[in-house]
């Protein structure tokens, strides 16, 4: 369990961090990372740093799939996370 833990964490910090350097490279108007990268950080995990990052760094607020699916994967991974460990 505190394996499981300890990538939550992880997965966590490097979807927030993501935000933060893609946000970043938006205003220097260099490469970027692409939108899939930032929800596969999501779908693995990160999806409450991601989501943190988008509020803190106001970024990608303005486009819907973000506003709605971020959220939308955080439901569904703690939808799975009750099913898995109290769903007996």
């Amino acid at each position: 369990m505190k394996y499981f833990i300890g990538y939550l964490v992880l997965i966590n910090l490097i979807s927030f961090f993501l935000m933060c350097y893609d946000k970043r490279q938006a205003r220097l108007h260099r490469w970027r990372i692409s939108e899939r990268s930032l929800f596969l950080s999501a779908l693995l995990g990160g999806s409450i740093g991601a989501i943190a990052g988008m509020w803190l760094f106001r970024h990608k607020t303005r486009h819907w799939y973000f506003v709605v699916g971020m959220p939308g994967i955080l439901v569904l991974q703690t939808a799975a996370l009750v099913f898995l460990f109290w769903g007996k």
